[in-house]
């Protein structure tokens, strides 16, 4: 992966290629974003995606928004950042982690500062979605839909990513009992091997599979989705180094195809 985190293919051949392939939508992180309000600008990309018939748009990823502004470890460049491109592309939602390091065994402290996030976003037309990682403190959905409960905010709601579901040991059932159809804003499909290789963060940042392709269970957890009412779109996010490697087109379609096969 580049660092910083920007694509090699330019944002108009993606925006073409990511159309081709059938999605109706797409997503962009910190990086990427700046690379385009330092280009084309986000009013053009906003442009660029109308025209190619692309109606969903996800950008990501805040970290450490409880810090506050000027201390230490804040991340308010990035959270600036991607409000004024919500001003712009009008995304279905921000994607929000926390930070990586053991799980917290007391999500209190951050429930006020989530809240006042959520405001935020509502203040710019979008919404938050907190994405659980297993190698962080807010390891799991229901970790994570707990502390959406309990910000209690119209404006917060949760990412269901597979990869995240599933390496984090938690089960269908287990989404089950603590999930709700209002915390539901977006899911990410994606496969991996039954075994770990290497760290949980070099596993999932190189060696995602296309779904099907793997060991997780992605018919049940299309079904338990779709019996809480999400209806899509359903985005697709496969990282890995195989996977880069592909020109994007070729790239984009394998992973609208396999995720067709689950859905």
């Amino acid at each position: 992966m580049h660092n910083p985190a920007t694509s090699p293919v330019p944002i108009a051949d993606r925006i073409a290629a990511i159309a081709e392939a059938g999605f109706v939508g797409f997503g962009l992180i910190a990086d990427d974003l700046l690379a385009v309000q330092n280009s084309i600008g986000f009013a053009a990309l906003g442009d660029m995606a109308a025209q190619a018939g692309l109606t969903h748009i996800e950008i990501e990823l805040i970290e450490r928004w409880w810090v506050q502004r000027g201390r230490l470890g804040h991340s308010y460049d990035v959270r600036d950042l991607l409000f004024t491109a919500a001003d712009h592309l009008h995304p279905a939602f921000i994607k929000i982690g926390s930070e990586q390091g053991a799980r917290s065994t007391d999500l209190g402290e951050l429930v006020a500062p989530l809240r006042e996030l959520g405001a935020q976003a509502e203040a710019h037309g979008t919404r938050i979605a907190i994405e659980p990682m297993p190698f962080s403190i807010i390891d799991t959905v229901p970790a994570g839909a707990e502390l959406a409960r309990a910000a209690a905010h119209p404006a917060i709601g949760l990412v269901i990513d597979a990869w995240h579901v599933f390496r984090a040991g938690t089960t269908i059932g287990d989404l089950a009992r603590s999930l709700s159809p209002d915390l539901i804003f977006g899911v990410e499909l994606d496969d991996a091997a039954e075994d770990v290789v290497g760290t949980l963060f070099e596993d999932t940042v190189h060696r995602r599979e296309l779904c099907g392709d793997g060991s997780f269970d992605l018919l049940g957890l299309v079904d338990l989705l779709r019996y809480f009412g999400f209806r899509g779109p359903w985005g697709v996010e496969i990282l890995s180094q195989t996977f880069r490697r592909l020109p994007v087109g070729q790239a984009l379609k394998l992973a609208a195809e396999s995720a067709q096969t689950v859905l």
